[in-house]
């Protein structure tokens, strides 16, 4: 019986999911795709050009809030769950309405769509968006460079424009992201990587950016996004577990198979986590996964003239994908703030406007801070609008990108860093140490 399928996702690990495991069979009919999480993103197409001879109309987009009608029309059989950072009620949530329309629910192995490469691969995933992954990566790139390597980066995809356009992606300098039209969301990803020097590739058609990547460098640093896992095959898998969240590593999928997989797991803002979190996961650890590596690491939080910080009224731009898919009230904004005695968080819920307005309707648990939202032009302006409206003596800018290259700011704007700062004797360098040693010269 021909298998009519259809792949639940949020324009990312679902494409994957399909190019691996579904593209070219000929027992399977891919009938639609969903999409969930990002905006704007539903009511386009899969296009023919990287769906295969057997999609001459290309494969359509539809919002997930349709899948029970969507599966009696297109009479699909088997549903494929492929977007991450939901709890494990969320899925199941999904499955049993998938399960009540009488289809069959899927979720495909970690192993089963991860490509491999000839050249060593070290990824860096997390248990949730906004654990500390970025900062974790950035560092192993340096370690990598002290080893003599020449590392490359690729990046977890978010391909939001042109699908076929954007089948491989290669950043290499700032100017790269605007002629990509890059969301927020991408430049929070690719900017800091690109700061350091170093090359990151992204796209749609993994197996095609494995085969550029392997030729402009010999090892690979796959830096995940939200909680998924890798999709290269690593040969060292690191993963990030935020104290902030202490137990999620537990609650939420894919992150706990991250979480049970790991052969490192960091555990990151070490210096910021409440009291008796770090022993928490500690002993998850221990129970799930103890042949895990464990490091602790501060996030090193840095602010240029941070003087200007005291007494002011100081509006807190934070990172968006932290406090939306990753339900965090605030971030590394907000710890900047109060470490540097700022005499008033001003709410910017009041001021909100659009698209904007409709995020903190969504999010309710978001705190008195602005998520730094980006996915359209629209949303850019009313990012800006809003901003523009809020009475602040200065806005603490902490996503990972120089916001003020794409809006206009006009009051006052300092800039949130962080860093990954390794706890006692360093353990990451004799790692990375040992796996370039052990890789065979064919792989670099």
């Amino acid at each position: 019986m021909e298998r009519r399928i259809i792949l639940l996702g949020a324009a990312g690990r679902d494409f994957h999911n399909f190019n691996t495991c579904f593209r070219g069979e000929v027992a399977d009919r891919v009938v639609a795709f969903t999409a969930a999480q990002i905006p704007d993103i539903a009511g386009r197409r899969y296009p023919a050009e990287l769906a295969g001879p057997g999609y001459p109309d290309g494969i359509p987009v539809v919002p997930e809030d349709q899948l029970e009608k969507l599966i009696a029309e297109k009479k699909a059989n088997l549903v494929v769950f492929s977007y991450s950072d939901l709890s494990h009620n969320q899925v199941m949530d999904i499955a049993s309405r998938v399960v009540a329309c009488g289809a069959d629910f899927l979720l495909l192995g970690a192993e089963r769509t991860m490509l491999r490469s000839r050249v060593p691969v070290v990824s860096v995933c997390a248990v949730r968006t906004g654990s500390g992954k970025s900062p974790v990566a950035r560092y192993v790139v340096r370690l990598l460079r002290e080893l003599g390597r020449r590392p490359v980066v690729v990046r977890h995809p978010m391909p939001y424009g042109d699908l076929v356009r954007q089948r491989v992606q290669r950043f290499a300098i700032p100017a790269d992201l605007d002629r990509e039209r890059c969301t927020i969301e991408e430049r929070e990803e690719f900017e800091p990587h690109l700061a350091e020097g170093t090359v990151v590739y992204a796209g749609v058609d993994y197996a095609a950016i494995l085969a550029d990547a392997e030729r402009e460098g010999n090892c690979i640093v796959w830096d995940g996004g939200n909680n998924d896992t890798p999709f290269f095959h690593p040969d060292l898998e690191i993963v990030v577990a935020d104290p902030h969240r202490a137990g999620h590593e537990l609650l939420y999928y894919p992150g706990e198979v991250n979480f049970l997989r790991a052969q490192v797991i960091v555990i990151s803002k070490v210096d910021t986590a409440p009291p008796g979190s770090v022993a928490l996961i500690r002993r998850h650890i221990a129970e799930r996964n103890p042949q895990a590596q464990v490091i602790e690491a501060d996030s090193r939080i840095l602010v240029d003239h941070p003087e200007k910080i005291r007494g002011a009224r100081v509006l807190v731009v934070e990172d968006g994908p932290t406090l939306t898919r990753g339900e965090m009230p605030y971030g590394a904004g907000v710890i900047a703030a109060r470490h540097h005695l700022a005499g008033q968080l001003v709410d910017p819920r009041p001021f909100a406007v659009g698209s904007v307005r409709e995020v903190f309707l969504e999010y309710k648990h978001i705190g008195p801070v602005l998520p730094a939202m980006g996915y359209s032009v629209k949303q850019l302006a009313d990012l800006e609008a809003t901003i523009a409206t809020v009475p602040c003596d200065l806005v603490l800018v902490a996503t990972p990108i120089d916001l003020k290259r794409i809006i206009r700011i006009t009051q006052p704007c300092l800039r949130v860093r962080y860093q990954m700062e390794e706890r006692g004797a360093p353990v990451m360098m004799p790692l990375l140490r040992d796996l370039i040693a052990s890789a065979t010269p064919a792989r670099g």
